[in-house]
């Protein structure tokens, strides 16, 4: 809501206007662009002053005993849970998976907006209708996500998010503003705005199923009595690797010399993911 409200008010396009038809809010200047460049001090200043409620009002009730934590124990319990992890075959493909998954749909996140500006020409008005798009999208679709994890189990939910995924990123490689799988667009045509604009949706809806349908097999893995410890390793295998589908993009790009190239190490992270979720159980490991 923040980011739609601040796009309204501030975010100017070409002609010095924002979405309403109007110069930016609170009298800044649109030469200098003053209305798109105050866009992150405010969204910053509002989750700073909406963050007061939980800081002030919301308890936490602390271990039972404290323990002096070190370096050198830190670093044990890793490798013995590490340890315990080569022991469980479910938990490990499934950490592989997420781990693969997860930061191609982080490198897509990342490298949405830069290629619409690159491939298909797109302003940061156009690019934050975009992203509000995704942000809408991601909202109703977890929800529908959370919904079909409780019939099917949240394995099938991850396998039909990361198929979406796949599909999204075919699409978005296949596209540019004359072409769509190779065939002649007329000329001005809006196909790929429109397209993208879906794309956006879809990306937004299925990455946010993904990731609650993962928290919530990662559940099904985790031992009750560790449960902090399961999900920070959860969260540590989603670091990673973090620098691989970056890297991955930067390396194809640089050997095609085409944006939309870049994009397919991108696929095939999210097919190797696929390949991996074979091994996981969709009860989990947690009663074994």
């Amino acid at each position: 809501m923040s980011l739609i409200l601040v796009l309204l008010l501030f975010a100017e396009n070409a002609a010095g206007v924002t979405l309403l038809g109007h110069p930016p809010a609170l009298g800044l200047d649109p030469e200098m662009r003053e209305g798109t460049r105050a866009t992150g001090p405010i969204i910053a200043a509002w989750y700073a002053v909406f963050i007061i409620p939980f800081f002030a009002w919301v308890r936490d009730a602390g271990p039972v005993a404290r323990a002096r934590v070190t370096p050198r124990l830190i670093a044990a319990r890793l490798a013995e849970t590490l340890r315990d992890v080569m022991r469980r075959p479910s938990l490990a493909a499934f950490l592989a998976a997420s781990m693969l998954y997860r930061d191609a749909l982080a490198a897509i996140y990342a490298f949405g907006g830069l290629y619409a500006t690159l491939v298909l020409g797109w302003s940061v008005i156009e690019i934050g209708v975009f992203g509000i798009i995704g942000a809408v999208a991601a909202a109703v679709l977890t929800w529908a996500g959370g919904l079909a994890d409780a019939r099917t189990g949240p394995k099938p939910v991850i396998r039909a998010s990361v198929w979406v995924l796949i599909a999204v990123s075919v699409l978005v490689v296949s596209m540019n503003r004359d072409s769509l799988f190779g065939v002649a667009l007329a000329p001005g045509s809006k196909l790929p705005d429109i397209l993208f604009y879906v794309c956006g949706a879809l990306i937004g809806g299925a990455g946010g199923a993904l990731y609650a349908a993962s928290r919530s097999l990662m559940v099904r893995h985790a031992d009750p009595a560790r449960a902090t410890e399961a999900f920070g390793l959860f969260a540590l295998s989603g670091r990673a690797t973090a620098f691989l589908a970056p890297m991955a993009i930067t390396f194809a790009t640089w050997m095609s010399g085409s944006v939309r190239a870049g994009l397919v190490p991108v696929i095939a992270l999210f097919a190797l993911a696929l390949f991996l979720l074979g091994w996981v159980n969709k009860n989990g490991d947690r009663a074994a």
